[in-house]
């Protein structure tokens, strides 16, 4: 074996992969290549953290959250196939566990008079303009509808991949989009934005 250059066992650098569709990372991981794994970890994790802030609303429990989807996916595999848009398949993971991380963090606040306080804190001045009046509609808007929005119109998924998300049917994604959009069209705060 003196003239073996280990061309045959060799596994693609993590540059390699980073142009490499999801679906052809994921075949890599089934292969026993670690470094896909990686490159998709990297892809999607400011995503994931992003998507559990919204939820949890704090930065230490989305990063929890981080980890436990990731490892959620590493169970998956081998033999993992994928089937629809990869945050997709992760947004219900996503989601779920950052609801569960928001449940165990109210079960540790120490009482009521702290929450009221820390609720009724005014925010900063700084936080004026537009963005913060949409923002203002937003928080005022249901979980439900709030979420549809933020997935079609931040996240760019089509009906179709909400409701796979969501694990609805599309109608009820229609139908939650059409009422959150028809509250921001009556509130005079964000009315001016659907006339332009």
């Amino acid at each position: 074996m003196a003239g073996n250059t280990g061309a045959e066992t060799q596994v693609p650098s993590k540059d390699n992969l980073e142009g490499r569709s999801d679906i052809d990372l994921i075949a890599g991981i089934n292969a026993g290549d670690a470094a896909a794994f990686e490159v998709l970890y990297f892809r999607y994790r400011d995503w994931v953290v992003s998507q559990a802030r919204r939820f949890t609303g704090d930065d230490d429990a989305a990063l929890d959250v981080l980890q436990e989807v990731f490892l959620y996916v590493l169970r998956k595999f081998p033999g993992f196939a994928l089937t629809a848009n990869f945050k997709t398949f992760l947004y219900p993971a996503v989601r779920n566990l950052s609801i569960a991380a928001r449940r165990k963090s109210t079960r540790y606040r120490s009482n009521e008079s702290e929450r009221a306080i820390l609720e009724n804190t005014a925010a900063p001045d700084a936080a004026q303009g537009a963005c913060d009046e949409v923002n203002l509609v937003l928080a005022r808007l249901s979980e439900e509808h709030r979420e549809v929005l933020l997935l079609r119109f931040v996240e760019d998924l089509s009906l179709a991949e909400i409701a796979d998300a969501m694990e609805i049917p599309v109608g009820t994604v229609k139908s939650r989009m059409h009422n959150a959009l028809q509250e921001l069209r009556n509130d005079p705060r964000t009315r001016e934005l659907f006339e332009r």
